[in-house]
């Protein structure tokens, strides 16, 4: 029960690896807020969460959108009168060769992908400030911050603004109290679909020293290492679990 009393966001939390984050930190104590655009999907993650005993709200939440994320701040402090850590996990992703990609698209990728994390974080801080909470902000960056792959120009060139707006900040709020950290995942079969492809997962496997992809799980286990107290000399990190992928 590491995270016993605190209160934790995360966006992007309706499936996928983001239901994974706010189930393991919910079994370390915390009270999650699930915030996604996906009403209906992240109302089953917080009862999910309800079920195994642990306290979780659902509210729908575009990240892109200034005025929806202040007000998912502060329906977080009306309902548990804290916020401590927040989890930005909310983001997209597509393929799509450089020259088919459209000013929209490319639109679309920045502003969840990065926007929402600038969004997010600035209203979490201007609250952790005004209560003097040592916060915990973990980003949800991506191995594409290091290494390119066919067809992801936008996805890539967004995850590692955000590996670098995770520094920028850290340097900005440590003398504060405030831990920016994030993860790096690399492919993690979010859904239960790679397994039902066993040649896809053996292309993977040949990039993978540790010869599995990640499930949510090994994500979730990384971030809740990061909002906890264990990690609270660690700030402007990335923590890539990628099973050695980096590692070529």
């Amino acid at each position: 029960m590491r995270l016993e009393g605190k209160v934790a966001i995360v966006t992007g939390a309706a499936r996928g690896i983001g239901r994974g984050i706010a189930q393991r930190l919910a079994e370390e104590g915390a009270k999650i807020v699930i915030a996604d655009i996906l009403t209906a999907e992240a109302e089953e993650t917080a009862q999910l969460i309800q079920r195994q005993g642990g306290q979780a709200l659902s509210l729908t939440v575009d990240v892109t959108i200034k005025h929806l994320v202040d007000e998912m701040v502060q329906h977080t402090l009306q309902t548990y009168g804290q916020l401590d850590i927040l989890v930005n996990n909310a983001g997209v992703m597509g393929r799509k060769h450089l020259v088919d990609i459209t000013e929209d698209e490319w639109d679309r990728m920045v502003d969840v992908n990065m926007k929402g994390v600038f969004l997010a974080s600035q209203a979490a801080v201007r609250h952790f400030l005004q209560e003097g909470v040592s916060g915990k902000i973990i980003n949800i960056a991506s191995v594409e911050a290091e290494i390119a792959f066919p067809d992801q120009v936008h996805y890539a060139a967004s995850k590692a603004g955000v590996a670098m707006l995770t520094k920028a900040m850290a340097y900005d709020l440590g003398p504060l109290g405030i831990n920016v950290n994030a993860v790096g995942p690399g492919t993690v079969d979010s859904h239960g679909r790679l397994a039902q492809d066993p040649e896809r997962l053996l292309r993977y496997h040949a990039l993978i020293p540790k010869k599995r992809v990640a499930v949510p799980r090994d994500i979730a286990s990384a971030v809740t290492f990061l909002a906890s107290d264990d990690a609270d000399y660690i700030t402007g990190h990335i923590l890539y679990v990628d099973g050695g992928m980096l590692t070529h």
